[in-house]
């Protein structure tokens, strides 16, 4: 499953730079399917969503930091565990229930987005 950031979230920007998918984005902030992985043009998401990779989506949030969960691997092919949880200060980057996800199914992920 993807993480999900809640809205505990106190916008310190710790887990950010972590993200070895650039699945991670300020509140407010537009998000980019291409930023961090090699997607151009059109493609269509695992959620089924078809999309121009390079084109600005909406944010998923406007009040606080979020997770692009088409993009969210959960570090899995990176990482033993989530970044984004292990460096949080006050453990809102939880299990999202809502997008659960084999091991099979990240590591999917993680070579559509990066190709390898």
């Amino acid at each position: 499953m993807a993480i999900v950031i809640t809205d505990d979230c106190i916008n310190c920007g710790a887990c950010e730079p972590e993200c070895p998918n650039n699945a991670i984005y300020e509140g407010a902030v537009d998000w980019k399917a291409s930023d961090g992985t090699t997607l151009s043009g059109m493609v269509v998401l695992p959620s089924g969503l078809s999309i121009d990779a390079n084109a600005p989506q909406e944010p998923v949030s406007d009040d606080y930091y979020f997770i692009v969960a088409d993009k969210c691997t959960e570090c899995k092919g990176f990482h033993e565990e989530p970044q984004c949880a292990a460096v949080c200060p006050v453990d809102c980057c939880i299990p999202d229930d809502n997008n659960i996800e084999t091991e099979e199914q990240l590591l999917s992920k993680k070579v559509f987005l990066h190709g390898e």
